[in-house]
């Protein structure tokens, strides 16, 4: 939190486990988490005037008393937006509780997995087909890098998918394949300004998640 207004941020999201604080490296960020370390939590945000707007990359699968506990979490620390890559057996009751909570659903894409054909997250045809029919506030959570390692271009998947670009996880990588790393925004082939272009033409109103899982310790 501190480190995300350090750098300017004016909101933040948060991923399960995360861990809390260095005083408290077995606790991790998520649906068991106690009221007092929540509070902990939201104190420390106040005085970095940080809020928290999204939560994820998280699972929701069919059982419906689970996922409710994640709803629940979530709107008690004023949390908007659950970020996953839910089962689709269970969009039924995921839909039910975006409904009861009024919090929104955005689905993640991770690369294409030429181990795994049956993971179709990757494809944002795939993802439309899953939320089209479904309540608006049901969507994408559109990662541009994983789109890049999967081959597609950016803008391309955005267009496609439209107002349903719920929020965004933004890298710029440094070569159009499964192997490419992050890099500076600007300085890779994600086109990161036709990107911003693109969701100002789609009047997009989420938050994005800034992201850099490259040479992690420098």
């Amino acid at each position: 939190i501190a480190k995300t207004a350090q750098a300017g941020g004016v909101c933040i999201e948060f991923f399960p486990g995360q861990r809390l604080s260095d005083d408290k490296r077995d606790v991790g960020f998520g649906p068991n988490l106690s009221d007092e370390d929540i509070l902990a939590v939201k104190a420390q945000l106040a005085k970095y005037n940080v809020r928290p707007v999204a939560f994820g990359v998280t699972g929701l699968g069919k059982d419906e008393a689970e996922n409710r506990k994640t709803f629940a979490f979530c709107k008690k620390m004023g949390i908007g937006t659950i970020t996953s890559e839910p089962d689709p057996a269970g969009m039924d009751n995921i839909e039910k509780l975006v409904k009861e909570f009024n919090i929104r659903v955005a689905i993640h894409n991770h690369p294409r997995q030429s181990n795994n054909p049956g993971y179709q997250f990757w494809n944002p045809d795939y993802v439309l087909s899953l939320v089209k029919n479904r309540d608006s506030r049901i969507g994408s959570c559109a990662d541009i890098g994983h789109w890049v390692r999967s081959g597609i271009k950016p803008t391309d998947a955005l267009k496609k998918l439209g107002s349903r670009v719920l929020n965004v996880h933004m890298k710029d990588l440094d070569v159009f394949a499964p192997d490419g790393h992050d890099v500076p925004f600007g300085t890779g082939v994600s086109d990161i300004r036709a990107v911003l272009d693109q969701l100002r033409r789609q009047k997009f109103d989420g938050n994005i998640s800034v992201e850099y899982e490259y040479n992690w310790d420098n």
